[in-house]
């Protein structure tokens, strides 16, 4: 069940997810729409002149080598860091404005064999994981009956959806890493996002698991109506389900369909460097020559460093 799991009454919870989505969604802004931007961290330029557009209810990806400033984009995009010039607009408002309609998964953190909270405690904490200390069961809570019953409802939707119901009930510490992985993304749903914010999602798990995550952000993408913005070091294992993608490079981006950017001339042109895009047999694309970011780039699934070829993901 780790790389497939339960798919029963996930189109259900979609549509019940895609409710809330769709009606907030109605009108016609753009989800994120940055225009001649640029930030900084201490004092150091991480990327300027950067204009994207993402429409509601597209699945792109962000590509970029590390310490290209992907994180730091999701940063802008949450409110958390502001820019140094330039404007950006999340879901036709301001950074930060719209933080309820926001989903995020942050960068994937392990839970210990013994941490004994539930996957349904988890996935509940993004409803209340705002309040101080752990949530009580939920006959033990304050808020009313019928709050309690949506409460309940909303976090079996979200389960559902991520086909998670078979070990939600399980403690997470006891869960594999795929399963874990989705009941992460059952806690960032569970509020109805309008806009879902991945960092790094397949960052750590095995091929399988990464193709079933995707296939998964793509359904929810799909039938319920929320724009995905997903990290990814390699753009392989999305590329049969991608709208766009957008590249960050030498403090530079450029946006388009897998088509237009990952090729040979783009990129080249992006990096300043010759950068050259293969098509392997399988349909796997690989860049060959792409630079490495200052102290940071490096293959860590290529520990001959023989040479360097990053699966077109550009980290």
């Amino acid at each position: 069940m780790d790389a497939h799991g339960d798919r029963g009454g996930a189109a259900a919870a979609a549509a019940a997810v895609g409710a809330g989505a769709g009606a907030a969604g109605a009108d016609g802004d753009a989800a994120i729409e940055l225009s001649d931007a640029a930030v900084a961290l201490g004092g150091r330029r991480i990327w300027s002149e950067v204009s994207l557009h993402v429409e509601r209810g597209e699945f792109v990806a962000l590509l970029g080598a590390n310490g290209s400033g992907k994180s730091t984009l999701l940063k802008v995009l949450l409110g958390a860091l502001s820019l140094q010039s330039g404007s950006a607009s999340v879901l036709g408002r301001a950074p930060g404005r719209a933080s309820n309609e926001i989903g995020y998964l942050p960068q994937r953190r392990a839970f210990e064999q013994g941490v004994r909270l539930r996957g349904i405690d988890i996935v509940r904490l993004g409803l209340d994981g705002d309040r101080w200390g752990v949530p009580l069961p939920l006959g033990l809570t304050r808020p009313g009956r019928r709050e309690r019953a949506g409460a309940r409802a909303r976090v079996a939707q979200a389960i559902a959806m991520v086909g998670a119901g078979e070990y939600a009930g399980r403690a997470i510490g006891e869960c594999s890493g795929g399963e874990q992985q989705r009941l992460l993304i059952a806690q960032a749903l569970v509020r109805r996002p309008q806009l879902f914010l991945l960092d790094e999602p397949l960052d750590s798990l095995d091929l399988p698991n990464q193709a079933a995550v995707a296939a998964l952000v793509h359904q929810i993408c799909r039938e319920a109506g929320v724009t995905v913005l997903l990290v990814a070091h390699d753009v392989n294992p999305l590329l049969p389900y991608l709208d766009r993608v957008i590249y960050l490079a030498a403090g530079r981006a450029v946006q388009g369909s897998v088509e237009q950017v990952i090729t040979s001339e783009s990129l080249s042109s992006l990096y300043g460097v010759p950068v050259e895009v293969l098509s392997a047999s399988d349909g796997r694309l690989v860049v060959v020559g792409q630079p490495e970011a200052p102290a940071h780039h490096h293959d860590r699934h290529d520990h001959g460093g023989a040479h360097h070829r990053a699966h077109a993901d550009a980290r």
